[in-house]
């Protein structure tokens, strides 16, 4: 599979179960009841489906200039990471705010969602790459 198939097949089921987690996460870490904990959800999974979308074709643009070809641990890490570190920028506000936390309560409580997608990331992809194949721009 390829092209905008691939990239939407990816976003829908990444997404789908990021929801159901986050949504969790927020309600049980913060006093927000379970209506403002998803909601928050809804909106986190908007500008990550936005942000994916973007950072997935940064990547895979990126990927295609590369001469090794293959998506080894070192790359699906460098994938991983950057995508987190990304996403860290944009929720820190969000987060803060929504569910009135102070900067430092929202680090942490994004910081400890990020270690956990950095991990479900990594596993995601090998997975998704397993039952779908690779993209062109790794073959």
């Amino acid at each position: 599979m390829q092209g905008i198939k691939r990239r939407v097949t990816y976003v829908l089921f990444y997404e789908a179960i990021t929801l159901a987690i986050i949504s969790t996460a927020f309600y049980l870490f913060s006093d927000k009841d379970a209506s403002h904990s998803s909601m928050l959800g809804v909106v986190t999974v908007v500008l990550a489906i936005i942000w994916n979308t973007a950072y997935n074709t940064v990547f895979e643009w990126w990927e295609s200039k590369l001469a090794k070809r293959g998506r080894d641990v070192i790359r699906r890490v460098i994938h991983a990471v950057g995508f987190e570190v990304g996403f860290v920028a944009i929720t820190l506000p969000l987060f803060s705010w929504w569910l009135d936390l102070s900067l430092w309560d929202a680090f942490m409580l994004d910081i400890g969602l990020t270690l956990f997608f950095m991990f479900f990331t990594f596993f995601y992809n090998w997975t998704f790459d397993r039952i779908f194949g690779l993209p062109l721009s790794a073959q």
